[in-house]
């Protein structure tokens, strides 16, 4: 890997800190340095679009795989894609949109309205088991088939008229809709190599590709290459021409990287080590901003005693959010009484529970547990890795295990587990308390709240309430603004006053390390998007 000469108007950090870094064998072949190279995060589990959920696999889809709409570089929201226009019905309900004639796969075989609508049945197929198959509900019919209620997809509000023309009906009007066809569940997929090579069908030679960019190769424990499709609509306005996402986390390593200038962007602020922020704050490269993120717990509503709504009370009560965004986050954060982040659309904020330990303590010996006597040892479940995230999750997982143990006399365990088989355990109910984040897919309360409907893939707490499932679908019917904010209003106060199957605990601030003077292209926005193909280095 090439060494950049490092501007020299950048101080590096104090010398005694700098000391501390160090880069670690990477374990690569040498490789042709890149025109962009991003330092990225966790490995990705798929670069398959159903199948992705992560932050670091879902950047590396977005490059690969487009929709009929994309993600405007500046603001994050809906903009034209692989549909050059639309009509939408009066009534809200029927979409008409226009596929571009020179959208084309990186083969060059051209994109036609059918190979949409073969992406978004993958996607619904229950067998497939996408975890945001939920995305699509809004097209009529379409939780059904998801659901096996409908075998027939043709009851699916979703036909290719011609090539280039796809007619969209909705269940009813969805304020959101053009945002969910920008997200990466709903990118446009190659039907002949899924066909042909099943599930390894991403990782083939030339898969063809209908975004900006194609995959030259993914060397796992090392990176994704990403090369310039020759054949995409916009190729003209895709501004590097080989971009690598280096697959990194642990901090020391990827800041050394940083400094020596093997790297041009750090994307997340648990990949920098903790210790340097107030130093790294101070500098021209350090940039945050409000995302539409949110750090939480779930709770396993299934197990007793967590199944009894007042010790979940209880330990929400015994939370000092505060206490944490101060000892441990440190950049901004805003701590969270509610599950929905302040700066989302649309937005009416729901009441949740503020740190008071005397109600605690009183709810706790209701449910049966004076002072925590007889409450059986808390089994904290966190995931754990050498990387940056790590560290902040290890660091919260201490300070709740500490102010649960002093306010309410309860044990507390944790248990750590390699991300992977942490989400595993997560989805299969498999603890008594976890810990969550959670990135808004689209600039809507929704996009927080479906989270924990009956039956939704994402839900991974057990708990189900036939109310907060009506208020939801009734605000997803609703075409009064307003009083649809009511109601999401009043599902979020349902969930996080009275129910409490999760706990938050902050929102999130986005953060980027670059240097603006070599770097152009990235713009903060709530969505924390930042399409690759706009981004470059300045020569």
């Amino acid at each position: 890997m090439q060494v950049r000469e490092k501007s020299k108007n950048f101080p590096w950090l104090p010398w005694k800190l700098a000391l501390c870094l160090f880069v670690g064998s990477m374990g690569c072949h040498p490789t042709p340095p890149a025109d962009l190279t991003i330092l990225n995060g966790a490995e990705p589990s798929s670069l398959d679009p159903i199948m992705v959920t992560g932050i670091e696999e879902l950047r590396a889809v977005l490059p690969l795989f487009e929709g009929l709409t994309r993600p405007d570089p500046r603001t994050g929201a809906a903009s034209p894609g692989l549909a050059e226009r639309w009509e939408i019905a009066p009534d809200g309900r029927v979409y008409t949109f226009h596929l571009r004639t020179n959208a084309a796969w990186s083969t060059g075989e051209r994109i036609d309205a059918t190979d949409v609508v073969y992406s978004w049945r993958r996607a619904l197929e229950p067998t497939n088991a996408c975890q945001y198959a939920n995305l699509l509900f809004p097209i009529r019919g379409a939780e059904a088939f998801h659901l096996g209620r409908a075998r027939a997809f043709d009851q699916v509000g979703l036909q290719a008229e011609s090539p280039i023309r796809l007619r969209v009906e909705l269940e009813n009007p969805c304020a959101y809709f053009l945002d969910l066809c920008a997200f990466q569940t709903l990118a446009v997929v190659p039907r002949q190599a899924v066909e042909r090579y099943g599930d390894r069908w991403v990782i083939q030679e030339s898969v063809p590709t209908s975004g900006p960019y194609q995959l030259e190769f993914w060397r796992l424990n090392d990176r994704v290459r990403l090369r310039r499709n020759p054949h995409y609509w916009d190729a003209a306005n895709t501004r590097s021409a080989v971009v690598d996402l280096l697959s990194l986390t642990a901090p020391n390593t990827v800041m050394n990287l940083y400094l020596a200038g093997q790297a041009d962007i750090i994307w997340d602020k648990p990949m920098v080590p903790t210790e340097l922020m107030p130093e790294l704050r101070k500098r021209p490269d350090y940039h945050t901003f409000p995302i539409l993120g949110t750090y939480f717990l779930r709770i396993n509503t299934t197990r007793v005693p967590y199944s009894d709504p007042r010790v979940r009370r209880a330990l929400a009560l015994a939370t000092d959010k505060r206490r944490l965004t101060q000892r441990i986050t440190a950049s901004g954060e805003e701590p969270a009484d509610h599950m929905v982040p302040t700066v989302t659309a649309r937005y009416r904020r729901g009441e949740g529970q503020r740190y008071d330990v005397e109600a605690a303590r009183g709810l706790l010996r209701e449910a049966g547990f004076p002072d925590g006597r007889g409450f059986p040892v808390m089994d904290l479940l966190i995931d754990s890795a050498a990387g940056g995230p790590a560290r902040i999750t290890e660091r919260t997982g201490v300070e709740l295990k500490a102010m649960w143990e002093e306010a309410l006399g309860i044990r507390v365990e944790l248990r750590r587990m390699e991300k992977k088989v942490f989400l595993v355990a997560q989805r299969n109910l498999e603890y008594d308390v976890s810990r969550s984040s959670w990135i808004g897919d689209y600039n809507d309360p929704n996009t927080f709240l479906d989270l924990f409907m009956t039956g939704s893939g994402n839900n991974r707490t057990g708990w189900s309430n036939g109310r907060y499932d009506q208020w939801l679908r009734e605000a997803m019917a609703e075409p009064d603004e307003e009083r649809r904010a009511r109601l999401l209003r009043d599902a979020e106060t349902l969930m996080v006053r009275d129910e409490v199957p999760v706990i938050p605990l902050w929102f999130e601030v986005g953060f980027h390390l670059y240097d603006p003077r070599r770097i152009r292209g990235i713009h903060p926005n709530p969505m924390d998007t930042h399409p690759i193909g706009a981004i470059e280095r300045v020569r």
